[in-house]
């Protein structure tokens, strides 16, 4: 019953429970991983929407091949590498013998989304980047409104797919 009166917390750890065990969050990971791969591999084949906002307007003017090479191929295979861990994750018995490295390396993936995430946030908002003429006023508007939150969405869902994939481990 979905509107079942709360007996003793019942309702409410069934419901963390059933979340905590749902595959869609590694489904979710695995969905912001391909689109964000997606977003570099078009950057690295030559599109330019978005590029001057992310990297700087430099980079995306100049784009030097260590830039194309590691900063759009080489994260975008990260990425799918990213969305293959998401996988994983939601699988109870794929690699059973592996299951607590896959584990901790969604955890790790997370932490480095939400740092990435959460502290430029915070840097930007604190003002700690006056001063640094690279970034012009519109590249911490869009930071602030589009990738920062864009990364935490990220971090998020690669949490809740550890979490899932933890409690489905043991």
């Amino acid at each position: 019953m979905p509107f079942a009166p709360i007996r003793d917390g019942e309702w409410v750890l069934s419901t963390l429970r059933e979340a905590t065990h749902s595959t869609r969050w590694g489904y979710l990971a695995a969905a912001w991983a391909l689109v964000f791969a997606a977003l570099h591999f078009y950057w690295a084949l030559g599109g330019e929407a978005g590029l001057a906002s992310s990297a700087g307007s430099e980079l995306a003017a100049t784009r030097p091949l260590w830039f194309v090479l590691a900063g759009l191929w080489g994260v975008g295979s990260l990425l799918v590498a990213g969305a293959c861990l998401a996988i994983m994750m939601t699988r109870r018995h794929a690699l059973r013998s592996l299951r607590w490295l896959v584990v901790v390396a969604g955890w790790a993936v997370s932490l480095l989304l939400l740092l990435r995430g959460v502290g430029l946030e915070v840097l930007l908002l604190g003002g700690f980047y006056d001063g640094n003429t690279a970034l012009t006023p519109s590249q911490v508007h869009v930071s602030l409104v589009l990738w920062n939150p864009w990364f935490i969405l990220g971090g998020l869902a690669f949490a809740m797919a550890s979490l899932a994939g933890t409690s489905r481990s043991s």
